[in-house]
């Protein structure tokens, strides 16, 4: 059996037994809508942001097969049940789809998160246009270094944090951070006073995280500790806990550590119900 297979037939044997106790509550109510600060970056949004990336990568994903049109029109959808936070990233090809949306809401009240693949501070540098012109926008307020996986990568990649610290005090950006894909590149971005607000996956069974969940919460409290913004992803783990979304939501809830998480809905079915069941947790 290939890792790959291994590790996702290991997640769906951990999600068939893993449940929360019946007796389990929430210490407060919680809603999609909550406004949040995102940890000291004094950016304010919507404790459920919507994510434009299901099985993203290469200019695609699910929600951009919906077109521009169907794609804003579902942001839209989010807005009006009161949702201010877009994610977004050039690998899902996702901004033309956001800029729809931003022409019919008051720029200021929402957040956009954007992602950026690139390793080279020529290329980032350029990208800062490139990526305003295409969401349509002067600024954007989360922008982060995306998928990084080396453990040195605050050596390694200093001239494309200095470029994106410049930006910031351009106010091209409003905050800049990094979305980590392994354990070494969580406690280093964890050490970093560059890093404002780091995405990080976490859910209660491990799946398509950087490690054990105790592993990863035990630096995502560091993190929250100095200050730094944590938003999640992977909240339903890709999927393998779309049968218990109700656990995994009061789990991501119940943390005390995530200012907020993405969840990236593919119609409008889809988010009306996780803003019921974030609700109802």
């Amino acid at each position: 059996m290939r890792r790959r297979e291994f590790l996702r037939t290991s997640a769906a044997a951990a999600a068939a037994a893993w449940f929360l106790p019946k007796s389990f509550a929430l210490p407060q109510k919680f809603s999609a809508s909550d406004t949040v600060t995102l940890g000291n970056t004094g950016i304010k949004t919507s404790r459920l942001a919507m994510g434009t990336g299901t099985v993203g990568w290469a200019g695609h994903s699910n929600q951009t097969a919906l077109g521009i049109d169907g794609l804003s029109k579902l942001l839209l959808n989010g807005y009006d049940n009161g949702l201010r936070f877009f994610d977004t990233a050039t690998g899902y090809g996702s901004h033309p789809h956001v800029a729809e949306a931003l022409k019919h809401v008051q720029r200021d009240k929402v957040c956009v998160m954007t992602k950026d693949d690139s390793r080279d501070a020529k290329t980032v540098r350029a990208n800062l246009d490139r990526f305003r012109r295409e969401l349509g926008t002067d600024y954007i307020d989360v922008y982060l270094i995306h998928c990084v996986t080396e453990g040195d990568w605050t050596t390694r990649f200093r001239p494309v944090m200095d470029v994106l610290e410049e930006a910031k005090q351009k106010k091209i950006i409003r905050s800049h951070g990094v979305s980590c894909h392994s354990i070494e590149a969580l406690r280093a971005a964890a050490k970093s006073p560059w890093v404002e607000v780091d995405l990080a996956r976490i859910n209660p069974i491990g799946s398509h995280m950087d490690a054990d969940p105790a592993t990863v919460l035990s630096v995502l409290k560091q993190m929250k500790a100095d200050g730094k913004a944590v938003v999640g992803m992977k909240i339903l783990g890709a999927g393998d806990l779309r049968h218990k979304q109700d656990d995994a939501i009061k789990y991501a809830l119940s943390l005390g550590i995530l200012d907020s998480f993405t969840i990236g809905a593919e119609n409008q079915a889809e988010q009306n119900d996780l803003v019921r069941r974030i609700a109802a947790a």
